[in-house]
């Protein structure tokens, strides 16, 4: 009878278990939602920046410095949380209603006002309390997700180790909600340590491997049950490639979107104004917003060349790493500060001081959103087995035309950069003439790259020329269509 009695009470077990599952459903449209929001409450933080009104006597540098600083921190903070939320729904493959309704709380309208009041302890204080909120949540999502093992990975479903997995990415998850708190406190007594404090909170994973690593040289390693999965902060730890385009796209889309709103919000002449001050001729009326229209479509440009590139880039990778995700944050942390770059180089008056510091500012913001992005190129070479296509790795027959594509940007904006020092009077002039330029740089750069590689074999190894072209044919007709494809 006993025996019975048992058996019956593990097949109810079992029967509601495979109930619960059946009532799990797919995440890829939640993570989708997830990577869209985030990657919109990052982006609009460069509104507080880009909108500073500025007089005639000020320094745009001086003005500027503290608020593009507090900028790049909260964006990376809100980077930070993406990546924590990619991590989590690594570990977390399957929801239910509770875990989709307990991702939808976000306060994504707090978040702005620290860069609008970066000296304010209540802007500290607003954003503080919603990193704190979204890091009780994931906490909230993690105990919930292990207290039914069927919305794990199989990996951990079949560990018998699960109590260490749910406390040690507990331990993880909690680390950036108690960083804010102590920043929240001593927001009180002095504000630039708890910008310290904060700035701490982006780089805090990268600190604790360290010392990590210097403990287990020093004194040894301690013994876990085995390494958690997607929580060893190591540099090759594994990303999900496709929420990383994802997350990606979205802040290109509204950084495009924000320049789109930028000149339709104060450089559409009025119909009366047209009619009354240049006899009803709109070509005139257009006349008087050349400059912004130069500017918004420079820029616009450039935020689509920079995602061409970005595209490329990841057309070539087959695993994103943790360390190719960090350059990736700080070239999309510039990418958002090309609004920025497209109103400072209208806003000021021709052959001004302040316009050649706005063209400079928008070369530096230029040159780091490539620069960072053939970071990302270098680190994928360095593990280049797991993480790109035989193809485009070194000595590949599309690697050196991705160098060039990738290192285009940084090489104009820094060239920019400099002749705009010499040639300070003709500075926006510059600018302009690179933004507009490139584009047709990359439609001859492969050509151009041909003619480079064909005039170095030519000076440097004439006698191989005829040997080595046969080989490289035969080898590149030998790839996979799915290789050249994908």
């Amino acid at each position: 009878h006993n025996k019975n009695h048992a058996r019956s009470f593990l097949e109810s077990v079992a029967s509601s278990e495979s109930v619960g599952y059946s009532s799990t459903q797919s995440s890829h449209r939640l993570l989708a939602y997830s990577d869209a929001l985030l990657s919109i409450i990052a982006t609009v933080m460069i509104l507080p920046v880009a909108h500073t009104k500025f007089q005639d006597n000020e320094s745009i540098q001086a003005l500027l410095t503290t608020k593009i600083a507090v900028y790049l921190m909260t964006f990376l903070i809100v980077t930070v949380a993406w990546a924590a939320h990619i991590r989590l729904f690594q570990v977390i493959e399957r929801i239910d209603d509770t875990l989709a309704l307990l991702n939808l709380v976000r306060t994504p309208t707090k978040f702005s006002l620290m860069a609008t009041f970066p000296s304010y302890t209540l802007g500290i204080l607003l954003f503080c309390a919603c990193v704190m909120v979204i890091g009780l949540i994931q906490a909230m999502i993690v105990l919930y997700g292990f207290s039914r093992p069927f919305f794990l990975n199989d990996q951990i479903q079949m560990s018998e180790n699960q109590a260490y997995y749910k406390r040690r990415i507990l331990e993880v998850i909690m680390r950036v909600p108690i960083m804010c708190l102590f920043a929240s406190i001593f927001s009180f007594i002095f504000i630039p340590l708890s910008y310290i404090i904060l700035a701490v909170v982006i780089f805090l994973p990268y600190i604790s491997q360290c010392l990590k690593w210097i403990r287990s040289k020093a004194i040894g390693g301690e013994n876990s049950p085995d390494s958690v999965p997607f929580y060893t902060y190591h540099p090759s730890e594994p990303l999900s490639k496709e929420r990383v385009e994802a997350f990606s796209d979205g802040v290109y889309a509204i950084v495009a979107t924000l320049l789109i709103l930028d000149i339709c919000e104060g450089n559409v002449p009025d119909p009366s104004v047209v009619k009354k001050e240049f006899d009803n001729s709109l070509i005139d009326a257009l006349q008087e917003y050349g400059p912004e229209y130069l500017a918004y479509f420079g820029s616009f440009a450039t935020v689509g060349l920079l995602w061409f590139v970005h595209h490329s880039l990841f057309l070539h990778v087959t695993k994103a790493t943790r360390l190719m995700g960090l350059f990736n944050t700080f070239s999309l942390a510039f990418v958002g500060g090309l609004p920025l770059a497209y109103q400072l180089t209208h806003e000021f008056p021709r052959g001004s001081r302040n316009e050649l510091e706005a063209v400079q500012i928008s070369c530096v913001i230029i040159f780091f959103a490539g620069l960072f992005q053939l970071a990302m190129w270098v680190t994928a070479l360095f593990t280049e087995r797991e993480t790109l296509h035989p193809y485009v790795r070194y000595g590949g027959r599309e690697h050196t035309f991705m160098l060039a594509k990738l290192s285009l940007y940084p090489c104009v904006a820094l060239g920019t950069f400099v002749f705009t020092c010499v040639l300070s009077r003709f500075s926006t002039s510059i600018f302009h003439m690179m933004e507009i330029g490139v584009p047709f740089a990359f439609l001859l750069l492969r050509l151009l790259v041909r003619v480079a590689l064909a005039v170095i074999r030519l000076l440097f190894c004439p006698a191989r020329n005829d040997l080595d072209s046969v080989p490289v044919e035969e080898e590149d007709s030998q790839l996979p269509i799915n290789d050249i494809v994908a």
